[in-house]
């Protein structure tokens, strides 16, 4: 190989590396002294040095800067070997360096990549000449991509591991949405419209909170788009994942009002000791606001940056009324400083538990005895409410499964042997239908399917429940409204309103009629005499 041809090959690494070719050339020299000093044995660093003319690519060796007329090709096998290790290792330092140097100021973009393979569960993603790397941590739930898959993701991290550069790479982070509305809505791009806030559960759900600093933009209108093509555009790279668009205020009661949306909020109380939004809501507004397994309080309660306390007026109102028995029985406390404490948002004896009596002293303007008297009594008062509620608990619990044990014996034939009272069997009726023990077939028939066994053993397996399980029943899942409604949400797998009961269904749900009870006490006697005594 001739001086030119060196030099065309340091051209084509340095354009394919991103590598100077600077730094390439000096590479070359070092990787030539350190050739001489390995020929001749020498330890001396400043015995040997070399040049490269750079623009004909004649290579110089010096020795105590007299040039020698050794050619590279006369130093041997070894030295050869020398060389060839230096260089290698000196052009991998060099674009290791290049890449470390040009991701590190990358971090945070959207980048697109070609998915590669997996690796004990991370996602290797070959992005320009580098490879990405996205842990579980950072992948959406669910997901699965094949070799040679596109996939866009966020550059979450770049670290220098010393011999090799990681880069990390995120599909789970709440800046990857961000990233994806500046690309698809050009107006948060363009800074007109902001988020403020986002929460978000990576596969499920995400709640983005957006304002306009153009009074004339609507934040919500622009980030859905004409019939929900902006955001359907974002749904769609998610994999189907829900997003909610909450419009921003200043207002912290405002502010979780549309958060909890659709849910109809009754009232807001703010506790700012704690840090504690307590939010009325009706019956039949409750799970609505709690959302699937509590998904919509829990992304509510993280976008506001309170801890949002779900309760129905029945609870609120009993909460207050402990509260004004267990304080007001102390002397001193006034009817005004019960009206105080709720307006603080202290509206239960736990409340006052937990803010202590250096608080009351300073908001109260009492004296620290009688604050510390009442920090006392409400303690206790909460003590024996959390004892009352844990047995409520648990008869709740004993009388759910006694139930299922009398839907089983129902369902078995077996409640005319060992017998069932008259409330479980009713109980059972409920759950299995009005005609509960299916009648055996003939000896030559095929026996039907029944429908009130199979809802039984739906109910007994788990797969079904009773309506007052409505907390968190799996159907209730909210889904705000689409742009340009009432609501601020919007979510484009849901087009309808939410899900609500029927008449007739909550009649079923709720009353059992007097012939269902006859028909179950004439078939168990058992049943019978234990109503009668």
């Amino acid at each position: 190989m001739n001086a030119q041809e060196m030099l065309r090959l340091i051209d084509s690494i340095a354009r394919d590396r991103n590598v100077d070719r600077e730094t390439l050339l000096t590479d070359l020299e070092q990787a030539m002294v350190s050739a001489a000093r390995r020929h001749y044995g020498t330890l001396d660093l400043e015995e040997f040095t070399c040049s490269i003319d750079r623009a004909t690519g004649e290579m110089v060796l010096y020795r105590h800067g007299e040039p020698m007329t050794l050619e590279p090709g006369e130093l041997g096998r070894i030295a050869a070997q020398t060389f060839k290790q230096v260089m290698i290792q000196r052009f991998r330092e060099d674009e290791r360096a290049s890449i470390y140097e040009e991701f590190s100021g990358r971090v945070g973009e959207l980048l697109t990549g070609v998915a590669q393979r997996y690796e004990g569960g991370a996602l290797i993603v070959q992005i320009d000449r580098a490879e990405g790397f996205m842990p579980r941590s950072e992948q959406i739930p669910g997901e699965q991509f094949n070799p040679g898959d596109r996939i866009r993701c966020l550059l979450l991290e770049c670290r220098d591991m010393g011999n090799q550069v990681k880069i990390v790479l995120s599909r789970a982070n709440p800046d990857f949405i961000r990233r994806l509305f500046e690309v698809e809505v050009p107006e948060v791009g363009e800074r007109i419209i902001e988020i403020k806030a986002m929460a978000r559960e990576a596969g499920y759900r995400t709640k983005v909170a957006v304002t306009s600093i153009d009074s004339k933009v609507d934040a919500v209108g622009a980030c859905v788009g004409v019939r929900g093509s902006r955001i359907r555009n974002i749904v769609d790279e998610l994999n189907g994942e829900k997003i909610d668009i909450v419009r921003w205020n200043e207002s912290s009661q405002v502010l979780i009002q549309n958060a909890l949306k659709p849910a109809e909020v009754e009232e807001i109380s703010l506790c700012f000791e704690l840090g504690r939004a307590t939010v009325v809501v009706r019956d039949d507004q409750l799970s609505l606001a709690i959302g699937k397994r509590g998904q919509n309080v829990r992304l509510a309660a993280r976008l506001t940056g309170w801890d949002v306390d779900i309760l129905t007026p029945a609870e609120f109102n009993k909460g207050l009324e402990i509260m004004a028995e267990t304080l007001g029985a102390i002397e001193g406390v006034t009817e005004e400083m019960l009206d105080r404490l709720a307006a603080l948002g202290m509206v239960s004896v736990f409340d006052i538990e937990e803010v202590g009596a250096e608080v009351l002293v300073n908001e109260l303007e009492i004296a620290e005895a009688l604050a510390q008297e009442m920090v006392e009594r409400a303690a206790a008062k909460a003590k024996e409410v959390a004892e009352q509620q844990a047995r409520e608990k648990e008869e709740a619990e004993r009388r759910k499964a006694e139930e299922e044990e009398a839907a089983r014996r129902l369902l078995a034939g077996e409640a005319g042997e060992e017998g069932v009272s008259a409330d479980l069997a009713a109980a059972a009726i409920l759950a299995v239908g009005t005609d509960a023990t299916p009648a055996a077939p003939a000896d030559d028939a095929v026996a039907e399917p029944d429908p009130d066994q199979a809802h039984a053993e739906a109910i007994l397996s788990g797969a079904e429940r009773p309506e007052d399980e409505t907390l968190l029943a799996e159907d209730d899942d909210p889904t705000p409204a689409r742009a340009g409604e009432a609501d601020d949400g919007y979510d484009p797998d849901d087009a309808g309103e939410a899900p609500t009961a029927s008449d007739q269904d909550r009649a079923e749900g709720e009353q059992i009629t007097d012939a269902a009870v006859h028909q179950v006490l004439k078939k168990y006697p058992h049943a019978e005499a234990a109503e009668s005594e």
